[in-house]
């Protein structure tokens, strides 16, 4: 999505805003020029912040921001094409862990597991096993950060 048209949009309402004087139009011009740019960075990182936030609602994979120029994309990565299927090694009795946790959570992973057409067994061994191998820069933290490709 291109952001400039938005840009341009609050620019030409704080110009409207300015009235019919010659000096508070000139006055509402060069402070529309000057928060252009302020303005382009904060939606970058309105963006930036759904991205993060739609991504922590994903059950499987993330939300990236991607920068061309002034075009910005939001994109789905789905983070099990990148990870292995759970193997019959990684499915072998040879550990087994007693798991807590709420009625509501363990439907949401029966349910997950059925949607992916494997038991909850394999669901949970294929997502911890992913999330172990997940490289140190995927961690999200909560600062102001942008994460995705950009392109010349």
């Amino acid at each position: 999505m291109e952001i400039t048209p938005h840009v341009q949009s609050i620019r030409a309402r704080l110009e409207a805003a300015a009235g019919s004087d010659e000096a508070s139009i000139v006055a509402a011009e060069r402070l529309s020029s000057a928060v252009d740019p302020a303005l382009q960075l904060q939606l970058l990182d309105l963006l930036g912040q759904a991205a993060l936030e739609l991504s922590g609602q994903l059950p499987n994979g993330h939300v990236e921001l991607r920068l061309a120029g002034r075009d910005a994309q939001l994109v789905y990565s789905d983070d099990a094409e990148a990870a292995p299927p759970a193997t019959a090694d990684d499915l072998g009795s040879s550990a087994r862990l007693t798991l807590r946790m709420s009625d509501s959570l363990k439907s949401a992973l029966e349910s997950a597991a059925a949607r992916e057409g494997v038991s909850t067994n394999a669901w949970l061994v294929t997502t911890i096993k992913r999330a172990i191998e997940q490289k140190p820069s995927r961690k999200r933290s909560a600062g102001n950060r942008l994460t995705g490709y950009a392109q010349g």
